[in-house]
């Protein structure tokens, strides 16, 4: 987000302030000390309840001239309040217009009164007290001043200059009862609601359905302490929602201040990645407002893993999922190919163990002998006794065929063959093993008549780590949807549900070796090729692919965000570095992409050139680079 500093964050708040009923003067005192509350924590939204500023429970009094006029003198209070805050308000209050009475919000900036937007619809209990809102928009007189009025107010928020548009996009209007601005993506709902048995659950799923059916952010306010309990009780339920998940929400019953970031950016990336989304825009111009600062006081929840969830029980739900995906779609392959043996290689690395496991649960499901599957180690230059051990194990333990068939000699003569120096460790040292193993696979599939699974990963597909032809081929790669840190998180769950010992002693085991390629010569027996010592952690990768491919954020806001993620665990300079690799290989790698084997998408982010990332290999990441640069 060039020329700002907010990444397309806006700190939004709902409050529900505690009400005398018809007394305004006594609200608009709360009132105003929740925005002061409010504009101390650097919201720029804030939304109050419905008639908030006499009480929604007064019935017939609102017909009492004497209530009206104390409801206008109370809002004139309150937008006094405003100046200087920098804020949107939206508060509550019956309005009289030309004989009729309606159920308004009023939206306040800067000491102004912008709109007064009248409800469509009134139902339940204010039904009998207030009239539905005229089709039209008109005017209305307040305080000497002629004003807006409409049930389409919206309120467009204009850039600070020429290079400063801060919060594009931003959009701020009502949501009515059934219908909402189309173009909004910051929706406002004040609302005065009876609390019953089970009424907050449906509301919280109500206004998430409706977020993410809008690909908008909702702050919703409820009326709540100090309305009349003669017939109903009332919570002061407060939520935000955003693009379907729920950002922030008080206990109902507690009342207070609930505040949250919307994203405003992530927003219009969901809308433009939807082509069927289109918002019905009204008929009606917006208001326009500017805010003086664009900063913001960033609080909202980063998790480090978007990949994993961190709640335990949904990330059991989403490893039996994606395994069931991946061994459906590999026991169709299987199927189709009329494939009667499964060929894979097995290093003893967290890949080829989670191919190996899907494979396996692909052949129980269609009933074909464990021992037809062939897993095959190929030991190298690099191999180490505790990979080629573990490997062994997990073999024997899953009943699989099993066969070892060294490459050292192969590669020998193959350096030979080129003029190769077998001394010098360069990327044709490791990338001829690569190849011969790929070689010796496709070949031992061709005798039995079998297919060989793909082993390489999402991550390793984002950063070109493959030899193109080796590792990079394969006749179908269950695993090429999902990214590294999830392989770990699949594999952790087969060891944890498995009630083979053993096996699960192995899969622990494997989980615990450092990331390889093993294509150089053991160190005093132990591996001396980390993958993460080269391309760089694959916890931050998979944040960089994530938000990237996910929802199209640029390079500055990846490094904001990856800051607040990893804070106190990588350095501001050490994640820029990662991440401007990230981007290299990213762009530079898309040859190798653009020829993919067929293999299971999992999840939202994928990198298939068939229906994943359609990208041109020629493509290069300048601007992406530059931006990451630039430290304006």
């Amino acid at each position: 987000m060039n020329g700002s500093s907010n990444y397309g964050f806006i700190k939004v708040a709902a409050a529900s302030p505690r009400v005398t009923v018809s007394d305004c003067v006594a609200n608009a005192a709360a009132i105003v000390d929740m925005i002061e509350k409010a504009a101390g924590e650097g919201v720029k939204v804030l939304c109050l309840p419905e008639l908030c500023l006499t009480g929604a429970t007064c019935g017939d009094l609102f017909r009492q001239a004497a209530l009206l006029d104390a409801a206008g003198e109370a809002l004139l209070t309150v937008t006094e309040a405003t100046v200087g805050k920098d804020m949107l308000v939206c508060v509550g209050l019956p309005v009289a217009q030309r004989g009729r009475i309606y159920n308004c919000a009023a939206l306040l900036f800067e000491g102004e009164v912008k709109a007064l937007v009248p409800k469509k619809r009134p139902a339940g209990y204010a039904e009998r007290c207030f009239a539905p809102a005229p089709a039209e928009g008109d005017s209305v007189s307040l305080g000497g001043s002629l004003l807006w009025f409409s049930p389409n107010g919206a309120m467009e928020h204009l850039p600070l200059g020429p290079e400063g548009a801060s919060f594009p996009g931003l959009r701020v209007a009502l949501l009515q009862e059934g219908e909402a601005d189309g173009e909004a993506t910051l929706l406002l709902r004040p609302f005065a609601a009876p609390e019953l048995v089970g009424a907050a659950a449906r509301r919280r799923e109500d206004f998430c359905a409706r977020s993410r059916a809008l690909h908008a952010a909702i702050v919703a306010a409820g009326a709540g302490v100090g309305e009349s309990t003669t017939d109903f009780v009332f919570s002061g339920h407060c939520m935000i929602a955003e693009n379907g998940a729920l950002l922030a929400e008080n206990a109902p019953f507690t009342g207070g201040l609930v505040t949250a970031d919307a994203d405003i950016e992530r927003l219009l990336h969901e809308r433009q990645a939807a082509p069927l989304f289109a918002p019905a825009p009204q008929p009606e111009a917006a208001c326009y407002f500017q805010f003086q600062s664009v900063e913001n006081r960033f609080a909202r929840p980063v998790p480090p893993s978007p990949f994993v969830p961190e709640d335990l029980a949904e990330q059991e739900e989403r490893c039996a999922a994606i395994l069931s995906i991946q061994a459906v779609g590999m026991q169709r392959r299987l199927e189709h190919t009329r494939c009667q043996c499964p060929v894979l290689g097995i290093s003893g690395g967290l890949d080829s163990t989670l191919a190996l496991l899907v494979t396996v649960r692909a052949a129980d499901r269609m009933g074909l002998a464990r021992e037809k599957i062939l897993a095959v180690t190929m030991p190298g230059f690099g191999t180490t006794v505790r990979t080629r051990s573990n490997a062994e194990i997990l073999c024997e333990r899953l009943g699989v065929s099993f066969m070892t068939v060294p490459i050292t000699e192969a590669v020998g003569v193959h350096f030979r063959d080129i003029g190769q120096d077998a001394a010098k460790y360069d990327v044709t040292f490791e990338n001829a093993q690569a190849r011969e193993r790929t070689q010796i696979l496709m070949d031992l599939a061709n005798q039995r008549g079998g297919l060989v699974v793909g082993t390489g990963d999402l991550s390793e597909l984002a950063l070109g780590w493959a030899t193109y032809n080796g590792d990079h081929m394969s006749m179908y790669d269950v695993n090429g949807g999902v990214p590294k840190t999830l392989v770990r998180c699949l594999v952790a769950y087969e060891a944890a549900h498995t009630e083979d010992a053993a096996l699960a002693e192995a899969l622990r085991g494997i989980l615990d070796t450092p990331v390889s390629p093993e294509l150089l010569p053991p160190e005093n027996g132990d591996i001396s090729q980390k993958t993460e010592n080269i391309v760089g952690p694959y916890e931050l990768h998979d944040f960089f692919l994530y938000y990237l491919l996910r929802w199209g954020f640029g390079p500055k806001k990846l490094l904001f965000l990856a800051e607040h993620a990893f804070a106190g665990q990588y350095e501001r300079e050490t994640i820029k570095g990662w991440l401007r690799m990230f981007l290299r290989r990213f762009f530079a790698q898309q040859f190798k992409r653009s020829c993919l084997s067929d293999g299971p998408a999992v999840g939202s982010v994928g990198l298939s050139p068939r229906g994943g990332w359609n990208m041109p290999s020629d493509a290069v990441a300048s601007i992406w680079l530059a931006e990451l640069e630039d430290n304006a």
